[in-house]
């Protein structure tokens, strides 16, 4: 990669882990900070609603910080609250509705954080934020441009919801690529023989098929299928039902604060992946109380409990295969992506599907990485010999006279796309149209997701059906949709780009953008006051543990004026906001325990001659 050039980064922004990758003359690679490849999609806020921590520290404390610690936020992205209710019970942390004050309507859904509610794309960016600063510090320069990768199966609210927390982050998403098809194009660097491809992608909160035609440098989606509601997270639900279940019958106990909640959620996790490579594995909860839930789980049991899970990853499979008119031994290579593909439940599962072995060479959670980072190569112009065909995954088209759905573009059409088609009105003299924005299969508006509404006014009255209204929809590179209609007769234009009722209006998202700039300075404050009274707490407590097992080997006057600092220091820890001052206050007491560690040192040094 040239010096001066433009760097532009692929990001996997995943339910459980995200990572950053960049691509240059020897391929893609994934950025790492030390022996961390990823960075878990999970972000602790602090009282006032602040970010505290984000990535491996906030995972370590979930159980400690349970109801301000968020994680598998990626679910919600593009969601409103009323669609969220099932997902929301299982939940560690708080979420409720947040509509405004312009539109009590409003269906979003937000984590509550002390007096703060917080949206999806806001914690999102928060998670983006971080890798954006791991890039800038492997490059020693500002990173402003990254291809971000969605699931297949992302409706337009939830890409658009995807561009907003990038926006907020400080990022602009260059393209908006499908996880499967960057996948593919990880995998397909090297071949040039024309191969029919099956990319099973099964993550920690999705699944996606796509299929996808490689021939050459040229990958062409055939189609995709999936379910944005489903993945590792839904393996994990299995097995804490399972224990609840049976805590519940032994102990009389019910799972229902946010700490156990966390735990159930962390033990569940490890049970998950210990058996992907092992036949029996141990569940143990402290209940409190002396009350201890242990029971062995075995690989056999575990297959049973999520084998309803992977038969509708299989049924996805059937429809995306019906889609392309393909049969199942028609797929020449199926390529695992996503963590949950390491069980090897779901290996064999997939195999016998397609009957052929899957290929795992390549790690199935950074494959989506490499291939955002080909994707942004490309974009950069790094690379001009490869070529990448992706498809819409969902029909769209707006509601017709009597509630029904007109369809205008088909699903599986090759992207960027556009499609116009003419109406008219049904009453005499009607001078307004509303346009309902639709997405999906069903035939009926009710069956189908609504995107947005928008009205199209001014139109001369005139008898029904006179009106010539042509309605034109257009699919951009990313996927985001734009839908703009025209009274031909009269000239009258009106448009929209898709804000859906539970999406952040575009002013909302500048607000955010602004202030993640504006309070870059207090909340790196912030931060920093939140590492220093955790050196505070270390320090003292270090302090207090020499004091006890050398303590008698110093003056009493000394001891003394010890003790009284460290309590004088705890207590303004846990009141001043000022660092300056903390700072200042830390190290005269780090420079009082000097006499202390030296006697300490000593006499440590003199047990070992003994």
């Amino acid at each position: 990669m040239a010096k001066d050039s433009e760097i532009i980064v692929g990001i996997d922004l995943g339910t459980t882990n995200s990572l950053v990758a960049y691509a240059d003359k020897s391929g893609p690679s994934v950025i790492t900070d030390g022996d961390y490849a990823s960075v878990p999609s999970v972000v602790r806020f602090g009282v006032e609603g602040e970010i505290a921590a984000v990535g491996q520290e906030a995972r370590d404390h979930a159980v400690e910080y349970a109801e301000s610690t968020v994680y598998s936020i990626k679910r919600m992205m593009g969601r409103g609250f009323s669609q969220l209710e099932d997902e929301i019970r299982h939940l560690a942390y708080p979420v409720e509705r947040r509509g405004s004050a312009e539109d009590p309507e409003r269906d979003v859904a937000a984590v509550r954080v002390g007096a703060r509610l917080i949206t999806p794309p806001e914690i999102s960016a928060a998670i983006l934020g971080a890798l954006k600063v791991r890039a800038e510090r492997h490059f020693g320069r500002s990173i402003k441009k990254a291809v971000v990768t969605v699931p297949a199966y992302f409706d337009d609210a939830q890409r658009q919801a995807t561009r907003d927390a990038a926006f907020i982050a400080g990022l602009e998403a260059v393209r908006i690529v499908n996880e499967p098809t960057a996948a593919a194009l990880a995998y397909g660097l090297d071949r040039q023989e024309q191969a029919k491809i099956a990319v099973y992608d099964f993550g920690g909160g999705t699944f996606d098929v796509t299929l996808l035609k490689l021939s050459g440098d040229v990958f062409e989606v055939i189609s995709t299928n999936g379910d944005t509601h489903l993945g590792g997270d839904d393996l994990d639900r299995e097995i804490i039902k399972l224990a609840t279940r049976e805590i519940r019958e032994e102990f009389g106990l019910e799972i229902d604060t946010p700490a156990i909640k966390q735990a159930l959620r962390t033990f569940a996790e490890r049970v998950k992946i210990a058996l992907s490579s092992q036949t029996k594995t141990t569940l143990e909860i402290d209940l409190g109380n002396n009350r201890i839930y242990r029971r062995d789980i075995s690989v056999q049991e575990f297959e049973e409990l999520i084998d309803p899970w992977v038969d509708r990853t299989l049924t996805c499979c059937t429809q995306a295969l019906r889609d392309a008119r393909m049969h199942a031994q028609d797929v020449d290579q199926v390529v695992m992506v996503g963590g949950s593909t390491r069980i090897g439940h779901v290996r064999r599962r997939v195999g016998e599907f397609f009957g052929v072995r899957p290929y795992t060479a390549l790690n199935p959670e950074q494959v989506v990485a490499l291939g955002a980072a080909m994707q942004a190569s490309i974009l950069a112009g790094d690379r001009r010999d490869m070529l990448l065909l992706d498809v819409t995954p969902l029909s769209l088209g707006i509601e017709t006279m009597g509630g029904a759905m007109g369809k205008l573009i088909m699903k599986n059409t090759k992207i960027p796309c556009q499609a116009t088609e003419s109406f008219t009105t049904f009453q005499d003299g009607q001078t307004a149209v509303k346009i309902n924005i639709l997405q999906g299969e069903r035939e009926l508006a009710q069956d189908c997701r609504s995107l947005g509404l928008f009205n199209l006014t001014c139109i001369p009255p005139m008898p029904s059906g006179m009106p010539k209204i042509d309605v034109t929809f257009l699919i951009d590179q990313n996927g985001i949709l734009n839908v703009s209609a025209k009274e031909q007769r009269s000239g009258t234009v009106a448009g929209i780009q898709i804000l859906p009722t539970h999406g952040l209006t575009v002013e909302e998202v500048k607000r955010m953008s602004t202030e993640s700039l504006s309070h870059a300075r207090e909340d790196m404050e912030a931060h920093r006051l939140i590492d220093l009274r955790n050196q505070v707490a270390f320090d003292t407590h270090k302090a207090e543990q020499m004091l006890e097992r050398h303590g008698h080997l110093i003056e009493a006057d000394l001891r003394g004026r010890l003790q009284e600092a460290m309590v004088s220091l705890r207590a303004f820890s846990g009141t001043t906001t000022e660092c300056n001052d903390l700072s200042r206050r830390l190290t005269e007491f780090d420079h009082m325990m000097i006499p202390l560690a030296e006697v300490a040192v000593l006499a440590g040094v003199q047990r070992s001659d003994v």
